[in-house]
């Protein structure tokens, strides 16, 4: 499947868009657009697909994703329910990387805004001080009108391409097949992972899901993200693991069941295998 083409509005006076979204359901699917996205996650936790990367969110998170990359940032369930206090608040910003112009971008000034966005499309989790004054500056972008607007856009991509470790999150080689006519496919194959990760899902049963073979699912799966379901699976369950240490609820063997592993040895491999940390070492780093 295709991820959407979604259309980006922006007010006539505006030469690119910048929103404040208070619910958890906005773009909240497999999709892409032509924009580039600086996305500011004030408020809210969930599950962050970009590429074939796949990782928890959480608040204070900002993100720059380039042109074309599909993305996909879905809330846990407790944003849904209108009886829980949880509330999601996010400050996005979308423009053309030729919004100002053709040459803009190509002026000697600007060679590290370039690379940053080109770098960008592959993603770029934005870490340390400079996650805090993006976030500052998109907060100042929902008030502010003139040309201002844009040399702020301007400081804050630039603050992007002055971290010292930009983060990138989908692997050099991802390409998304932007032929395939079927965009609900992989829609419904996340959808019903994120549900029902906790506990064994056969082959035939996320292959039904589908509406292709097991055989076929195998091939399709891996060659639109680069892996294997049992990989993908095991992902999901590591995140929704991070999340539980983060909440300090449970002990390190109850949220390995929790999160879906039969046994705490393979639980203990593969989180060390995709964070680089054991389960206490990341929760001990989280809580300093």
């Amino acid at each position: 499947m295709r991820p959407q083409l979604l259309k980006v509005s922006k007010e006539p006076q505006h030469s690119f868009s910048v929103r404040q979204d208070l619910v958890p359901y906005v773009n909240n699917r497999w999709h892409y657009h032509t924009e580039v996205e600086l996305i500011h996650f004030k408020k809210g936790e969930g599950t962050q697909f970009i590429g074939d990367n796949i990782r928890r969110f959480k608040s204070g998170d900002v993100v720059l994703v380039g042109s074309g990359l599909p993305h996909y940032w879905r809330f846990d369930d407790c944003y849904f329910d209108e009886h829980a206090d949880n509330n999601a608040d996010i400050r996005v910003a979308h423009f053309c990387e030729d919004f100002w112009g053709t040459q803009f971008l190509h002026l000697p000034e600007n060679i590290n805004l370039k690379k940053i966005l080109d770098k960008a499309k592959r993603g770029i989790q934005v870490t340390g001080r400079s996650r805090q004054k993006v976030a500052e500056l998109l907060e100042e972008l929902l008030h502010i009108d003139g040309p201002h607007r844009i040399s702020l856009l301007i400081e804050a991509l630039n603050i992007v391409a002055d971290c010292k470790e930009p983060e990138a999150l989908s692997s050099i080689g991802f390409k998304h097949d932007f032929v395939d006519a079927e965009n609900d496919r992989v829609n419904a194959i996340y959808d019903y992972s994120l549900k029902n990760f906790k506990r064994p899902i056969q082959l035939e049963e996320i292959a039904s899901i589908a509406n292709i073979s097991p055989n076929s699912f195998c091939r399709y799966f891996k060659s639109r993200t680069r892996k294997t379901y049992s990989q993908f699976l095991i992902e999901l369950r590591v995140g929704h693991a991070c999340k539980l240490l983060i909440e300090n609820n449970l002990s390190i063997k109850q949220l390995c069941y929790e999160s879906g592993f039969n046994n705490f040895t393979s639980f203990h491999k593969y989180f060390k295998m995709i964070t680089g940390k054991s389960p206490l070492i990341y929760q001990k780093e989280f809580m300093c």
